[in-house]
């Protein structure tokens, strides 16, 4: 499994497949047929979201897969696999790859990265797990705890890094510079022309890109505020 994973996605783009409840692709059929959409384009992995989409997608693609579940709790602002129950049951989907939240935000029952993760790595030794990180220190951290691949996804999604210019590539840089494990890019990749920059880093493994591909409503306002304004 994890031979195939990294020899599947070495320098290539995952498409992140995604659309939450609130959004008019929601749908797990629809979120299929944009996986299959992806491969046609020529992706090297998919990125989704939810045991649905997820049992959906790997029935019309044979791409390697990074799986999540996004959870809100009350007690908490990490989202992303927050829990040893996303975790569950995202094993039982049979995904590559599992990817967590490994900020240094405190997890749903007031508990640290290290009290959720470790639990996660001793019920799941061979599972390949990716950590989204936000900062370089989240990164080093996670691959303390004993993660296997690290990414930048939630860099400019927390306290303290909002407002960060995405994607930011001296992250990027640095993480592919000083941690000797994979490196994915994620987070601000709009176009292929950044697309290349990042995949022309030394030492980066791959990119995900989703919003700019997979979500026509956020590409349509783009758009829109490009419109040059109309004098009275």
């Amino acid at each position: 499994m994890k031979r195939d994973f990294f020899e599947k996605t070495k320098g290539g783009l995952i498409v992140s497949c995604q659309a939450l409840p609130s959004e008019p692709l929601h749908s797990s059929y629809i979120m299929s047929r944009m996986a299959v959409a992806a491969k046609m384009g020529g992706a090297y992995g998919i990125r989704a979201n939810s045991v649905e989409d997820i049992t959906e997608m790997r029935k019309a693609v044979d791409l390697p897969f990074i799986g999540i579940i996004k959870k809100d709790y009350p007690d908490s602002p990490v989202y992303i696999t927050p829990t040893m129950d996303e975790v569950d049951a995202l094993v039982t989907t049979g995904v590559e790859v599992i990817a967590m939240d490994a900020t240094n935000q405190i997890r749903p029952g007031g508990k640290t990265l290290d009290e959720t993760f470790k639990p996660i790595r001793e019920k799941y030794p061979d599972q390949l797990f990716m950590a989204d990180c936000a900062t370089y220190e989240d990164a080093v951290h996670a691959k303390e705890l004993g993660f296997d691949i690290v990414g930048t996804t939630l860099c400019g999604y927390t306290p303290e890094t909002k407002g960060t210019a995405l994607p930011n590539l001296d992250l990027i840089r640095k993480l592919c510079e000083t941690l000797d494990m994979p490196v994915i890019a994620e987070g601000g990749i709009w176009s292929p022309e950044t697309l290349h920059e990042v995949l022309s880093i030394p030492g980066i493994h791959a990119s995900v890109v989703g919003s700019a591909i997979t979500r026509p409503f956020e590409i349509t306002k783009r758009y829109v505020a490009a419109i040059p304004e109309r004098a009275e």
